[in-house]
């Protein structure tokens, strides 16, 4: 029995501040990935709604909300919410879908209407919530663990202001050539050296934007693509949504404290880094085929953290990767090909698909001028809040 399942679909709408709903975000790019399959509205078994906890009654049911968006057709429906990896337990709830055999073809949605500034927790006293209690008691928004983490960085592996600018430079570039990013400008190290300090150290051009956008795929089984022409699909070959292992040592968003590892020795590895070995796992690859790859780049610090938690080059050593020019265009393994969050910002039901919509185009080599050459296998990291893991192997 094959474990894969094809992607016959994606689909977008673009980043930015629209000022309108994420609803009809979603049902443009719902649209585009039905029509980059050649697949009708009306033939799709399943739909699965990554949540928008923002958007009220219609955000917390996306499922159903987008499927009477699109118009009732009797398709099943699910809705799933896991903050920023909504997006890919959304596409292993349709995946598992089709590997049981209870549908098909399942269309995979996420949009969302972001607030200006940073992201707040829903309203209400809930102190048995870290992510309320950390912005009650410690006034700590996303900015702040960003920069923490930055520092750390800093402080133990030597990482540079100049390292972080040069991220954002890289990523610019990429973003500069993406029609569905927001910011489509290049940008120098020194533009985001003299940009406002938000989380010392890291500066405006350093940490991602709140956003409005959406991102779709139709997923089928590899016998319906077969028998709708497609006869050598991208494939998904693992996702991987694993959670934290106890204890855990480092300090996480949005928790304000570590487990005790005072008579448990700490776990092997970070929580970050086994998002990336369950999927290398299940797919049955290493870090060592991976073509490219597309990171949650929350800030400059964070994408360096991603290449060692990937496992595209031993700790404290992202610096030197970016350095030498490896996750650049043309270098061995180009991360954040599509601008990353840098040029998009945060849509956060959305993002995890995106990233796997940016895979599937670089494996079809239909990327345009963000190609990367001969790309056969694409990996995508993400997380979300609460011990959320999100990756995604895809093949071609």
């Amino acid at each position: 029995m094959t474990t894969e399942v094809a992607v016959l679909g994606a689909g977008m709408h673009p980043w930015g501040k629209w000022g309108r709903g994420f609803v009809e975000y979603g049902v443009v790019a719902a649209r585009a990935a039905l029509a980059d399959a050649g697949v009708e509205w009306r033939d799709v078994g399943s739909i699965v709604g990554a949540d928008t906890v923002r958007g009220g009654y219609p955000g917390y049911v996306a499922g159903a909300t987008f499927a009477k968006a699109l118009g009732w057709q009797g398709a099943r429906v699910a809705s799933v919410y896991a903050a920023c990896a909504s997006g890919a337990q959304a596409i292993n709830t349709a995946r598992s879908q089709i590997l049981a055999g209870m549908a098909d073809v399942v269309l995979v949605v996420g949009a969302d209407a972001a607030p200006k500034g940073f992201f707040r927790p829903a309203g209400g006293d809930r102190p048995d919530d870290p992510d309320w209690l950390r912005f009650r008691v410690l006034g700590a928004t996303n900015p702040a663990y960003f920069g923490l983490y930055a520092r750390r960085r800093m402080a133990v592996h030597g990482d540079t202001l100049e390292d972080f600018a040069q991220v954002k430079v890289k990523n610019a570039a990429a973003g500069a050539l993406n029609a569905n990013a927001r910011y489509r400008k290049t940008v120098t190290a020194e533009e985001v050296a003299a940009s406002a300090v938000v989380a010392d150290p890291l500066r405006l051009l350093d940490i991602c934007a709140t956003s409005d956008g959406a991102a779709a795929l139709l997923l089928t089984s590899m016998e319906f693509a077969r028998r709708h022409g497609a006869a050598d699909p991208v494939r998904i070959r693992a996702v991987s949504t694993v959670t934290p292992t106890y204890p855990t040592t480092v300090l996480d968003l949005p928790d304000i404290a570590t487990d005790s590892a005072a008579v448990v020795h700490p776990a092997d590895g970070t929580f970050r880094a086994s998002i990336a070995r369950a999927a290398y796992e299940e797919a049955g690859i290493g870090p060592e085929d991976i073509s490219l790859a597309e990171v949650y780049d929350l800030s400059t610090a964070l994408e360096l953290q991603w290449y060692e938690d990937l496992g595209l080059c031993g700790e404290g050593e992202g610096a030197k990767l970016l350095r030498d020019g490896v996750t650049a265009p043309g270098g061995r393994v180009p991360v954040n090909t599509s601008g990353g969050l840098a040029s998009f910002g945060e849509a956060v039901p959305a993002q995890a698909i995106a990233q796997v919509c940016e895979v599937t185009w670089q494996l079809r080599g239909a990327a345009g001028a963000r190609q990367v050459a001969g790309a056969r296998v694409g990996v995508t990291a993400n997380q979300g809040l609460f011990g959320h893991g999100s990756s995604v192997v895809a093949v071609h």
